[in-house]
C-alpha cells in the first residue's frame, strides 16, 4: 500500500535539500557576522558553520518529514477519537469489574442507537470524517495538481441539513472554475447527488467551502397545525371547501351592469336680443312631437 506517492517523495527531497543549502548558508553567515564583532573573522567563520549546518539539518528535516506531517494532519480527528476511546476502555477495564465494564459499553453504544436524534447526529459526524477523505481521493485520483504534487488542505467539515460542508485551501495551480467542470464526479465519489463549490473568502480566492448534498429536505412532509384545529366530529358538508388549483373562464360569471337610460337634454335658455326682447321660436323645434317624415 503506497502511503506517500514517489512524485511527493521526489518534490520532498528535492525541497528539504534546497532549504538546507539556503538555511545553513545564510543562517551561517548571519552567525559569523555577529561573531566577528567579538572574534577573530576565521573563528567567526567556524563558529557560522557550526551554528547554520544544525539549523539548516532541522529545517531540512521538517520539510523531508513534511508530507507524513500533511497524512497525519488527515488522520487527526480519527485518531484522537482512537486515543480517547481506548484510554477510556483501558481505564474503565483496571477500575471496575467486568460485569460493569460491559454494562458501561452496552450503555454507551445502545442509548445512541436507541434515540433517533442522538444517532442521527453520529451518523452526521460520522459522514464528516468519510467526506474528507473522499474529498482527497478525488484530488489525487483525477484533478490535476500542481507539478510538485502538492495536494490541497482539507481543513474541517460539519453537518449540514442536506449533508455536508467541507472548507478546503487550494494549493497553487488549482482554481474554483478547474473544480466547477468536475462537480459530477466529485458527487460520485463522495456518494452524494450533487456537490456546489463556493468561496469562502472574498479576498482569498483559494479559500472554498464544498456543499455536499445528499437528500432533498424540500420534499420531505412536514406536519401542519391545520390538522389540530379541524373537528373530526363535523359533519362533511361543514368541512372547509377546496380551494380551485386553476381558473376557468366560462364558470367565472360577471355580474350585469345596468346602464342608466340617457335623458333628454336640457333645454337651453333662450337667448335675449339687444332690447330684451325673446327671438321667435323656429317652426321645428315649435312642436316636440312632430314628425319630419310627414312632411317629405
Amino acid at each position: 500500500m503506497t502511503v506517500i506517492e514517489a512524485k511527493v517523495h521526489r518534490s520532498s527531497a528535492r525541497n528539504a535539500r534546497m532549504a538546507f543549502i539556503l538555511t545553513a548558508v545564510i543562517v551561517g553567515l548571519l552567525a559569523a557576522v555577529v561573531a566577528a564583532s567579538s572574534i577573530h573573522p576565521i573563528l567567526a567563520v567556524f563558529v557560522g558553520a557550526l551554528i547554520g549546518v544544525p539549523v539548516g539539518g532541522l529545517v531540512w528535516l521538517l520539510v523531508r518529514i513534511w508530507p507524513v506531517i500533511r497524512l497525519l494532519w488527515w488522520w487527526t480527528p480519527e485518531t484522537i477519537l482512537g486515543v480517547l476511546l481506548l484510554t477510556a476502555w483501558v481505564q474503565l477495564a483496571n477500575h471496575t469489574p467486568t460485569v460493569v465494564t460491559l454494562l458501561v459499553v452496552a450503555l454507551v453504544v445502545g442509548v445512541p442507537a436507541a434515540i433517533t436524534p442522538v444517532r442521527r447526529q453520529v451518523i452526521a459526524w460520522t459522514w464528516c470524517l468519510v467526506v474528507r477523505h473522499r474529498l482527497r481521493v478525488c484530488f489525487a485520483q483525477f484533478i490535476i495538481a500542481n507539478q510538485s504534487g502538492s495536494l490541497p488542505l482539507i481543513l474541517w467539515a460539519k453537518p449540514t441539513p442536506v449533508g455536508e460542508r467541507v472548507w478546503v485551501y487550494l494549493r497553487p495551480g488549482l482554481s474554483a472554475k478547474d473544480l466547477e467542470g468536475r462537480l459530477d464526479k466529485i458527487a460520485v465519489t463522495c456518494h452524494a447527488s450533487t456537490v456546489l463549490i463556493e468561496r469562502a473568502s472574498e479576498n482569498n480566492a483559494a479559500y472554498l467551502r464544498f456543499d455536499i448534498k445528499r437528500r432533498e429536505v424540500l420534499t420531505a412532509h412536514v406536519g401542519s397545525p391545520l390538522v389540530d384545529v379541524i373537528d373530526p366530529s363535523a359533519p362533511v358538508s361543514a368541512s372547509p371547501l377546496t380551494v380551485p388549483t386553476a381558473l376557468d373562464l366560462p364558470d367565472v360569471h360577471m355580474p350585469t351592469v345596468t346602464l342608466p337610460t340617457q335623458g333628454k337634454p336640457a333645454k337651453k335658455p333662450a337667448a335675449s336680443t339687444a332690447n330684451g326682447s325673446k327671438p321667435a321660436a323656429s317652426s321645428a323645434s315649435s312642436v316636440e312631437d312632430d314628425d319630419t317624415s310627414d312632411w317629405i
